[in-house]
């Protein structure tokens, strides 16, 4: 990667840059100056958004001054004869003539161009936690004003200092667990939420340049950071005049996260089921651009048969649909774009997280993307698909947007494993074709707040020893000191329920709970998991089977039974689960909806 050979060329860049701008002082800005479709991360400090910014033609009244030399004469008497003997002189009157300068007031009409603003939209601090993006920008006095994109809708003119301006964010602390056998390590990368240029554009983070100092630790050429052994080390990010820094350590029990699977699995007596692949399944497709009223305006309701044969043994209702994108139009690179579609959810009273990875980068290594947070309190379930449009007034678009936050691109794994508190969400982000890896798991912490990365941990969990890991591609979070997790031992045909534990920065697993069969026959891949407090049972989604299995986690139900299936006939794929205070909601793409469970406790 080439970063790391950045250390000469980024003088030199810039230098080239200060240059361009020299340079283009000179050109006429009456138009727009185009640029690439860039992301803008908006700073702390609050500037006006105005709908409009024209150089217009005015006519004026000018205030003139002229001077003139003006004649005019004066009487001066003049001797004229020398003294008498009687002592007089002789004078007589004549005219003199002279000239002065006089200075003359006059107003003429004259024509000029003057940059006028147009209607004021709102602050800029409004959009602090969107997805904000530009393409173009006037200059007015010598500031640049850059024409604005908020989360997909095309809006107005902001000066570039609302803007983080040479600004590097990055998660302060990262803790990695002591794992012998990881052969990838940490990318130094994850820990990056963003880092910006001198005008406050998003910088790619293969640009970023990251050094590490430490005695013990060091990065290799890929940006990577082995956890082998144990040691502390400071990374350092740097762009231009951003720079910031992290701390990183690597603890020091290798035999952290061993444990043993030793629950045995409570039989089942299934019949083969199986599933419809997901390139047969998703019938339906969505815009990319809502540019009609062509847009869902009802809810979708499906109903389910479960596992005795009731043909309405459970049924789904849409509660929400989601915006086809959060992005401009031509947001071709993936830190730019804001997809539609989402891979997992998670409910917290009127919160819903979602995790939006493009079509196709679920299944890569360094799978990364966006999470959204919507305020569900008190909004029309169906506006919200408009927001990228201009079919909302402003004023109603802005009090959804005040409802939204989108997180920097940030790596999300498989990002089917998310949950989330009261003021924090969590993605276990996982590779979904790791085949069982013993390498480390990586949890990151958002907070709700700004919908940044603030924490990182990696765990392991072993039955035993490395020959044997547990690589969890399904997990709850259901407090900020608990995960249960979801693992398919295809060679014994089970499923293993797993509770893992955070004291401090240590973890700890424990096998709660295992299912003997693997529920769908033909391999079909788990598509959601969640635990249900209220009714301590896990909920595991199939493409659109939704499999109902006692937890026993505090009694009440047998862990690893199943106690019931359900079989919708959406045409689409689950695409992640969520649960809170005994309520279940399904996500489906195609287009994009959240739906309510109903009935399926009953």
């Amino acid at each position: 990667m080439r970063r790391f050979a950045l250390g000469m060329m980024t003088s030199a860049a810039l230098m080239a840059g200060l240059a361009s701008q020299v340079q283009a002082s000179s050109k006429d800005y009456s138009k727009s100056t185009k640029t690439d479709l860039v992301t803008k991360i908006m700073g702390n400090k609050s500037y006006q958004v105005y709908s409009s910014l024209k150089l217009e033609e005015v006519t004026k009244k000018v205030k003139t001054k002229t001077k003139e030399k003006k004649k005019y004469t004066v009487k001066k008497k003049v001797a004229v004869k020398k003294k008498s003997k009687k002592g007089k002189t002789k004078y007589k009157t004549v005219k003199q003539v002279k000239y002065k300068w006089v200075t003359k007031t006059a107003y003429k009409n004259v024509k000029k161009k003057e940059w006028k603003f147009g209607k004021k939209l709102t602050a800029s601090a409004d959009f602090r936690y969107a997805h904000v993006q530009s393409k173009s920008y006037k200059v007015k006095g010598g500031k640049r004003y850059y024409y604005i994109y908020v989360d997909g809708r095309p809006v107005g003119y902001v000066n570039e200092k609302a803007f983080a301006l040479s600004k590097a964010n990055v998660v302060s602390q990262v803790s990695l667990v002591n794992n012998p056998s990881d052969s990838v390590g940490f990318n130094a990368e994850d820990a990056i939420n963003y880092v910006t240029d001198q005008h406050g554009s998003l910088v790619d983070n293969d640009s970023v340049e990251i050094s590490c100092k430490s005695a013990e630790l060091n990065i290799s050429d890929t940006g990577y950071v082995s956890s082998r052994k144990a040691g502390t080390a400071v990374l350092t990010f740097k762009y231009g005049k951003a720079k910031a820094t992290s701390k990183l350590t690597v603890r020091g029990d290798a035999k952290e996260g061993i444990s043993s699977a030793d629950v045995t699995p409570v039989k089942t007596d299934l019949p083969e089921i199986k599933t419809w692949s997901a390139s047969d399944g998703a019938s339906l497709s969505s815009s990319s651009t809502i540019t009609s009223k062509d847009a869902v305006s009802s809810s979708h309701k499906y109903w389910a048969t479960d596992m005795s044969g009731n043909a309405k043994g459970a049924d789904i209702e849409t509660i929400f649909y989601h915006p086809a994108v959060l992005s401009a139009p031509g947001s071709s690179n993936l830190e730019a774009k804001v997809s539609s579609a989402v891979q997992g959810i998670d409910v917290y009273d009127n919160d819903l997280v979602t995790s939006n990875l493009d079509l196709g980068q679920a299944d890569n290594r360094e799978a990364r993307g966006h999470m959204v947070y919507y305020n569900m309190r008190g909004v029309k379930k169906c506006n919200w698909q408009l927001i990228p449009s201009k079919m909302l007034s402003f004023n109603t678009w802005l009090s959804y947007i005040k409802n939204i936050k989108v997180s920097p691109y940030m790596k999300l794994g498989h990002g089917q494993s998310v949950g989330s508190t009261k003021k924090y969400v969590y993605v276990l982000a996982n590779w979904n074709r790791s085949n069982n890896w013993s390498n480390s798991q990586e949890l990151i912490r958002v907070k709700k707040s700004t919908m940044e990365i603030d924490k990182i941990w990696t765990f392991k969990v072993w039955n035993g020893s490395a020959k044997y890991p547990r690589i969890f591609l399904n997990a709850d979070v259901i407090d900020d000191n608990t995960l249960l997790a979801l693992f398919h031992n295809a060679s014994k045909h089970r499923y293993e329920y797993w509770k893992i534990s955070r004291s401090g920065d240590s973890f700890k697993a424990k096998e709660v709970g295992a299912t003997g069969s693997d529920l769908i026959s033909n391999s079909a891949e788990v598509q959601g998991f969640v635990w249900d407090s209220a009714y301590n049972v896990y909920y595991i989604a199939f493409n659109d089977y939704l499999f109902k299995i006692g937890a026993g986690l505090d009694g009440g139900t047998e862990a690893g039974k199943l106690l019931n299936y359900y079989s919708f006939h959406t045409g689409r794929e689950f695409e992640g689960l969520g649960s809170y205070k005994g309520e279940l909601y399904v996500n489906l793409n195609h287009p994009t909806e959240t739906l309510k469970v109903n009935h399926i406790t009953k």
